[in-house]
């Protein structure tokens, strides 16, 4: 793939510089960690299910007051993504979350039913990330590419096959979710419902994100040897042995001793 700056137009003495932030950002470069929201996505997701469940049992199981705790921690962490400068969008997506399931458990009455808009929306990802595979654009690679600009994932074979494989890992995870909190669901288990969301939610994605690292590094390896001035081959991109490594190096291997 073209490098995106070699494409425009030459740049007068008097014409500014872009801006660095506005540059696309070669996929390679990006960490997984990042794309997905790094330090911050852990207290955004764990602070509402958290604050829900805590309320109810200290409030001697009062449904109300456990739904508007969890609406006002909703709205901390939603004014805590726009100081952090956060998308308006992104911000509110996250105070929908909450605020759906908490109109769902008030219309039920039933505690347990706030966690019902997750479980659907779990079962709602597995399908569409598995679909997405099957058409060649995982949401793996869409999302890492919507950070980075890039579509470089795209029309890279290596990497566009690599990220259809990680993908599958986000896909088992859903399902997992599915597994464990269904029957909790089922058996009215609210408490145990909250702790299963925050246990199943950034510490499982943590290890899913380690997982598709695992699978990806190799191709983003790869890429930046190419781009890097490596050994490649002008036909093929780069040499045989790193085309190799990238292709059977999707196994997991110890990072250290890359």
């Amino acid at each position: 793939m073209p490098d995106p700056a070699a494409a425009e137009p030459a740049r007068g003495a008097d014409q500014p510089a872009p801006d660095a932030a506005d540059q696309p950002v070669d996929v390679a470069d990006v960490t997984l960690f990042e794309a997905f929201g790094g330090r911050r996505g852990v207290l955004d997701s764990a602070l509402p299910p958290l604050t829900f469940v805590g309320t109810y049992l200290a409030s001697g199981n009062e449904l109300r007051i456990a739904l508007l705790a969890a609406l006002v921690a909703g709205v901390a962490v939603t004014v805590l993504r726009l100081v952090r400068r956060d998308t308006l969008r992104h911000a509110l997506a996250g105070f929908g979350a909450v605020a759906l399931a908490a109109f769902v458990a008030s219309r039920t009455g039933r505690p347990e039913d706030y966690f019902l808009p997750s479980l659907l929306a779990n079962a709602g990802a597995a399908l569409a990330w598995a679909v997405s595979i099957w058409i060649k654009r995982p949401f793996l690679g869409l999302t890492v590419g919507a950070i980075t600009r890039s579509s470089t994932w795209r029309t890279d074979p290596v990497m566009l096959a690599a990220y259809c494989r990680a993908s599958w890992i986000w896909v088992a995870s859903f399902l997992v979710r599915l597994a464990v909190m269904t029957p909790l669901w089922l058996a009215g288990m609210t408490v145990a419902l909250g702790i299963a969301k925050v246990a199943l939610g950034w510490p499982m994605v943590l290890v899913v994100i380690w997982l598709s690292w695992l699978v990806v590094e190799p191709a983003h390896r790869a890429r930046r040897l190419g781009r890097s001035g490596g050994p490649t081959d002008a036909a093929t991109g780069p040499a045989d042995g790193a085309q190799a490594d990238a292709v059977d190096g999707l196994s997991p291997r110890d990072p250290a001793t890359r």
